[in-house]
């Protein structure tokens, strides 16, 4: 696993290197991210409990200094408490056990950056780093009676931090929360629809989030038509 994370880097690099050799802006970026992820739902209530791996990979197109349209695909885990007697879910147990469920998602988001953001800020206001924040849809795979066998449609949110610290290269920080349509990603009865909620209250419904960290390559520079555009 540890060779295929390299060797995909690698090629990220490659991709870099043989870029234009112009001094931007870009317009297309790729990038590998990985972090910590997070579920709230019927079996668990606070953010950052059980934290587990999240990894994934990005593109994003950036339409100007302000927008861009990001696509991104991670594999995660959730995890949680569950009581070790598998007679059912009673609270008052206090023996209990981590109970992991793997979650492979896929979405797109339109991004804000709230400072004109380039690699090339040795030009008007231009900056080399922007704070942002994001909203989009996106599908989720997670265990169920098979391997990634249940289909999930969710809402990604959050904000991030952007920083161009070279001409093809930057750094992104990123939380992201997501609002899903199902209440069963633990893949455990006990834990589904406990309150009796399922179809009438969307908040009953689960959450995930992640806090990522990633290195991103800037490659086809964007057609420079005059000083005033957006770009």
């Amino acid at each position: 696993m540890r060779i295929r994370r390299l060797s995909i880097l690698l090629g990220l690099s490659a991709l870099a290197a043989v870029a234009s050799a112009g001094n931007g802006p870009y317009l297309l970026e790729l990038g590998l991210q990985g972090g910590t992820m997070y579920y709230m739902g019927d079996a668990q209530r606070y953010i950052f409990t059980h934290p587990r791996e999240v990894y994934g990979a990005q593109i994003r197109y950036k339409i100007n200094r302000r927008w861009a349209l990001q696509a991104k695909g991670q594999n995660g885990r959730i995890a949680f408490k569950y009581p070790v007697d598998g007679a059912g879910f009673k609270p008052k147990y206090t023996e209990q056990q981590i109970l992991t469920n793997n979650i492979l998602s896929l979405d797109v988001a339109a991004e804000y950056n709230f400072f004109r953001y380039g690699n090339d800020w040795g030009t008007g206001n231009i900056r080399p780093y922007t704070p942002y924040i994001f909203l989009g849809l996106g599908v989720s795979l997670y265990d169920g009676l098979e391997r990634y066998g249940n289909v999930a449609l969710y809402i990604p949110f959050g904000i991030g931090f952007k920083w161009n610290f070279a001409e093809h290269c930057g750094l992104i920080l990123t939380w992201q929360h997501s609002m899903y349509f199902v209440d069963d990603l633990e893949n455990v009865d006990d834990y589904n629809n406990i309150e009796r909620l399922n179809g009438s209250n969307f908040l009953n419904c689960d959450r995930t989030g992640c806090f990522m960290f990633g290195l991103v390559f800037d490659f086809i520079e964007a057609k420079k038509v005059c000083r005033t555009c957006d770009w």
